[in-house]
């Protein structure tokens, strides 16, 4: 079994409309993939929508996107089961696309 895929992102909870695409710079040159979710930012709900985005936006069964830093934090890291190449691709093409929920 490979490692999972790590990925990084900045969410923004409370938008007026969910997204997942753009990137984000952070001092250093810190580089995160933007996730807006509509919902607020508590009791976990925020957390739950984005990795509901993320895995409808790879491609995965939500059972295989986990947050692994970041619970309470805008900046967080997501562990991504799944094949490492398509899934670098992918995100190499959301951060240059934003996807709109529909």
């Amino acid at each position: 079994m490979s490692a999972p895929f790590t990925l990084r992102v900045r969410v923004n909870p409370g938008a007026s409309r969910a997204s997942i695409g753009g990137a984000w710079e952070g001092p250093g040159g810190d580089r995160r993939l933007i996730v807006r979710v509509t919902a607020p930012p508590e009791n976990g709900k925020a957390n739950k929508a984005a990795a509901e985005a993320i895995a409808k936006a790879f491609g995965l069964p939500k059972s295989s996107v986990r947050i692994t830093a970041g619970e309470t934090d805008r900046l967080k890291t997501f562990a991504l089961a799944g094949d490492e190449a398509s899934l670098a691709a992918r995100l190499e093409s959301l951060l240059k696309d934003v996807l709109r929920e529909r």
